[in-house]
């Protein structure tokens, strides 16, 4: 299989909510140099990261495409950084072990999906790109798409890299449509969603949570279209994955 050039995924906090369809998403290029080269130089050089040490330079091979180590870390060290902030909440210490298996079958589940995308010949052009950066410029209140880039930056993501996993969101997305078709959630949905976040704000406001007031329904509507549109197109991404799992030549080196 051919593929065009692309690296794995990078879920900051800025892109969080956009590329989190399927927790990860990413794919490989026809050179694996080219491909440890781009995420490394994404994301700083973290191949020699702590508890790394042992991890192989392939840590799977997909349909014969490999992921590499460079492209693990890149996504492995965001999950734990995450998992690390979530432990100062709860007091327990992240299972590195545990998401490193996690980390390496997000990039498995990944790279089918952007594989069946492609046997479908299903693309995502330059506009398509350009067009989510400026809905994300607009979503992170940011006056202009270099402006949302710049902030990018600093978190340490290339405009190329950011591009480039926008670009894999978007093309899984194309799939993701094609195999289930256009999502309309129904009011009824929308307001049970809305409602449970009112009732969530209010039992953590009661906890001694910080109390944030909470748009009305109708102001909220654009938010909660795209909340019910991600959990639905979450769920058909994982059946897909399911079924192309069944078929699919996968080995996991870890």
């Amino acid at each position: 299989m051919s593929h065009s050039k692309r690296t794995k995924p990078f879920l900051g906090v800025v892109l969080a909510a956009t590329l989190a369809l399927t927790a990860a998403c990413g794919g490989n290029s026809d050179d694996s140099d080219d491909k440890g080269s781009e995420a490394s130089s994404a994301q700083g050089d973290q191949s020699q990261a702590p508890g790394l040490e042992d991890v192989p330079d392939v840590v799977a091979e997909v349909n014969g495409e490999e992921v590499t180590k460079d492209e693990f870390t890149a996504t492995y060290e965001m999950a734990l950084q995450q998992a690390t902030q979530q432990s100062q909440m709860t007091g327990e210490q992240p299972d590195e072990d545990a998401i490193k298996k996690q980390t390496a079958d997000q990039l498995v589940d990944t790279e089918l999906l952007v594989q069946e995308a492609e046997n479908r010949e299903i693309s995502a052009t330059d506009e398509d790109v350009d067009k989510r950066l400026e809905g994300l410029a607009e979503q992170n209140q940011m006056g202009s798409v270099d402006e949302f880039l710049k902030a990018l930056e600093q978190q340490g993501t290339t405009e190329d890299y950011a591009r480039e996993q926008i670009r894999i969101q978007v093309l899984i997305e194309g799939l993701v449509n094609d195999e289930a078709g256009p999502i309309k959630p129904s009011d009824a949905e929308l307001r049970k969603i809305y409602d449970q976040a009112v009732k969530q704000q209010k039992a953590a406001a009661q906890k001694g949570g910080q109390e944030q007031k909470i748009p009305s329904f109708a102001k909220a509507r654009p938010q909660l279209v795209q909340q019910a549109k991600t959990t639905e197109q979450g769920k058909t991404a994982r059946d897909l994955v399911t079924s192309l799992r069944k078929d699919a030549e996968i080995t996991v080196n870890l």
